[in-house]
């Protein structure tokens, strides 16, 4: 028989001499992945399946009303971890439905110079102008100006930066 490698760990294994056909190595890890697999494919393409898995779930919280209570009054780790991932998936979707929705501002055409910043910056793919981190940065303009200051509930609004030009330093 010939090796194969296992489709999760990657590592070389012999199939077994009865299933020649095995494409995942005999490790528990493996083992459960291809039955997690294989299940979530199961309920995705049979409806009496996936009823089946459902009515039992059903079943099993129905005889057991406070498990979700007490396991998070237990695992204030899990709690707070789940909090954190469900935190990213809010933002993420978000950020997915500005992506399909534009705002009338696009500032590719913009004269200033804007960079978004931050870790969800790449999911504007289509430079909207959105609610997110940004940080804007100027150029240092050679002018010892203070900015105006700002009143509360007013939009910023900087005057042009004025560009340094050797020539017209030396005049």
């Amino acid at each position: 028989m010939s090796d194969r490698r296992c489709r999760y760990c990657q590592q070389v294994f012999q199939p077994a001499r009865y299933h020649p056909q095995q494409l995942v190595c005999s490790q528990p890890s493996c083992q459960r992945q291809r039955r997690r697999d294989y299940h979530r494919a199961k309920i995705r393409s049979d409806p009496l399946y996936a009823q089946v898995v459902k009515e039992s779930r059903k079943k099993w919280r129905d005889a057991h009303p406070h498990y979700q209570q007490q396991y998070r009054e237990r695992h204030a780790e899990a709690v707070e971890r789940n909090r954190q991932q469900q935190r990213v998936r809010d933002q993420r979707h978000r950020l997915q439905h500005l992506v399909k929705n534009n705002l009338a501002l696009n500032l590719r055409r913009s004269p200033a110079e804007v960079w978004l910043l931050g870790p969800t910056a790449d999911d504007l793919v289509k430079y909207n102008l959105a609610d997110s981190q940004l940080l804007i940065l100027q150029p240092v303009s050679l002018s010892r100006r203070a900015p105006p200051p700002l009143v509360k509930n007013t939009p910023l609004v900087l005057p042009p930066v004025p560009v340094y030009n050797r020539k017209h330093a030396e005049d």
